[in-house]
């Protein structure tokens, strides 16, 4: 009996339109009013924003002009060393003298430069074109070091002028002097070979080693300098290292690339 009473209830008042109606909560209010303002948010983030990218790759610090093979242009025995690696000659310079059936013949340097690696000694029979030593084509000692980064070719086009780059140096402990600073100088759009980078760097085991995930594009970095810090370049830590950087030493590079629009990065 008392379902059937509820039950004349409802039918003689269906719609109790004389009860109060709550829409909403207050805390479903705030709910919806911080969503709204999220979403409104990420419309302009989207619009008017940017994503910030980087490509890291392999690098070293040279000068800016590279270095070349010097090749001994007989066959013979070497019978003496006339240079000495690390030092810094001029063109023309003797490096080492070969004894020849048609008497002895001084090897010299073709450019002026720092003689980087020697590669023969005292009795060696070496052969008509053989690698004798890697020349640095630097004429003073103080001239400004360089970084060269080999960049996979597909990430060139992004790289604007002038981006910044952070440099981890291989004999730079980085949690104790940070990293050093450059920024990009120029970017070459073609990529290289082995043969191209060991030619650039008097070094074909560098030319193999840079080249081993396909062939890269150089990208020269100017180093940012400082004069509060031992090496004469700028770092991200105060000081830097407590020493002077030379030529040839491996380092990664991180450059950073060309903004992007958060919608072109979004949508597929």
């Amino acid at each position: 009996m008392q379902f059937r009473q509820q039950a004349l209830a409802k039918l003689q008042s269906p719609e109790e339109l004389d009860l109060p109606v709550r829409f909403a909560r207050p805390q479903g209010w705030l709910v919806l009013s911080v969503t709204v303002v999220a979403m409104a948010a990420a419309s302009v983030w989207a619009v008017t924003g940017s994503v910030t990218s980087t490509v890291s790759a392999p690098a070293i610090l040279t000068h800016g002009q590279g270095s070349y093979l010097l090749q001994s242009p007989v066959a013979g025995q070497v019978t003496a060393v006339l240079a000495q690696q690390g030092e810094t000659l001029p063109a023309n310079s003797p490096v080492l003298k070969v004894r020849t059936p048609k008497g002895e013949t001084v090897v010299r340097t073709l450019d002026a430069g720092r003689v980087s690696a020697l590669a023969a000694t005292v009795g060696q029979i070496i052969q008509t074109g053989a690698n004798v030593a890697s020349v640095e084509k630097v004429a003073h000692t103080k001239d400004a070091l360089y970084a060269t980064v080999y960049v996979p070719a597909e990430n060139a086009a992004s790289i604007p002028d002038d981006a910044a780059v952070d440099l981890t140096v291989q004999s730079v402990p980085t949690q104790e002097y940070g990293v050093l600073r450059g920024h990009v100088k120029s970017v070459d759009r073609a990529a290289q070979s082995p043969q191209q980078i060991a030619a650039f760097l008097g070094d074909s085991q560098l030319g193999e080693q840079f080249t081993k995930k396909g062939r890269p594009v150089a990208v020269t970095v100017r180093l940012d300098k400082s004069s509060a810090t031992k090496s004469g370049y700028k770092w991200s830590s105060a000081d830097g290292p407590p020493f002077k950087l030379t030529s040839m030493t491996l380092a990664s590079g991180s450059i950073r690339l060309a903004d992007q629009r958060p919608v072109d990065w979004l949508l597929p």
